[in-house]
């Protein structure tokens, strides 16, 4: 007499679990994917409520006609360097505050912040506190 087993192993795979843990990998990258952010932020300068550096050591600034100007001496962009160089000589932090109005373009101050990151300067960019 042949006995029959009543638990028999089906040859069939499940995918109703793998597809849950798929959903929820796909929701965790999603969530996460957002908070992570960029270098570029949605800034609108130069207003802000930031308080500048009270040790400046030279104040860079570039009006409108796009004219350089270090303190209120005005300076050529080519001897911009040469005059930062020799203003920032033993100065025990150097510190750059860039004030440029609203409609300079930005790659005016990236001039400006690429000197400083040459030289070793620290840069900070004014803002209007109002």
């Amino acid at each position: 007499m042949a006995l029959k087993s009543r638990n028999k192993v089906s040859p069939n795979f499940n995918m109703s679990s793998m597809t849950d843990i798929v959903f929820l990998l796909l929701i965790f990258f999603m969530l996460t994917s957002t908070l992570v952010t960029t270098n570029a932020f949605d800034l609108v300068l130069p207003k802000g409520k930031g308080v500048t550096v009270k040790k400046q050591t030279v104040s860079v600034n570039i009006d409108k006609d796009f004219n350089y100007y270090i303190d209120k001496d005005p300076v050529s962009p080519g001897l911009l360097e040469q005059r930062l160089q020799s203003i920032m000589t033993g100065a025990d932090e150097a510190t750059i505050v860039l004030r440029t109005e609203k409609s300079v373009p930005i790659e005016k101050a990236v001039f400006v912040m690429q000197i400083a990151y040459d030289n070793q300067y620290k840069i900070v960019l004014a803002t209007d506190p109002r």
